[in-house]
């Protein structure tokens, strides 16, 4: 069934704010909290440092109405700065790759800062784009087993 979320960026402190969220909705994690030191080794990815492995990757936490909030650590020593504009993310979830091309395509034409469609490792299809209005928007297609 397709879904929507809400993916917020956080410059290091993402566990320590998931921690309090999860205090304040009374909720648990989905899964547990993936660290950047989790990710497989890319080929000609340079390591990251320990400190950089040691920050969040991805978590994802429930909140009201089925509604889940998601996060990460923007990295600096990538280039990554959290700015408004950049700290909030709408994670949309179709149910069919050819929707989420569609959605992508749509949403992307005449956008920026544009991470094409592609398989992850994480077994998702998946990619991001700025809309021409300055909205981000994720997509995760997660194929059928």
């Amino acid at each position: 069934m397709a879904k929507v979320s809400i993916y917020l960026n956080f410059q290091g402190n993402t566990e320590e704010a998931f921690n309090f969220y999860k205090k304040v909705f009374n909720t648990e994690f989905v899964g547990s909290i993936m660290y950047n030191k989790d990710i497989p080794a890319q080929e000609g990815q340079p390591p990251l440092s320990e400190e950089d492995g040691n920050k969040v990757m991805h978590v994802c936490l429930p909140i009201l109405g089925g509604t889940q909030i998601m996060a990460t650590d923007m990295l600096e020593s990538m280039g990554h700065k959290v700015i408004i504009g950049n700290n909030t993310t709408i994670n949309l979830e179709p149910d069919t790759r050819e929707e989420t091309e569609r959605l992508f395509n749509a949403l992307s034409e005449g956008g920026s800062d544009i991470a094409p469609l592609q398989d992850m490792f994480w077994g998702d299809y998946w990619g991001c784009c700025l809309d021409r209005f300055g909205i981000r928007w994720m997509f995760n297609h997660h194929p059928e087993n």
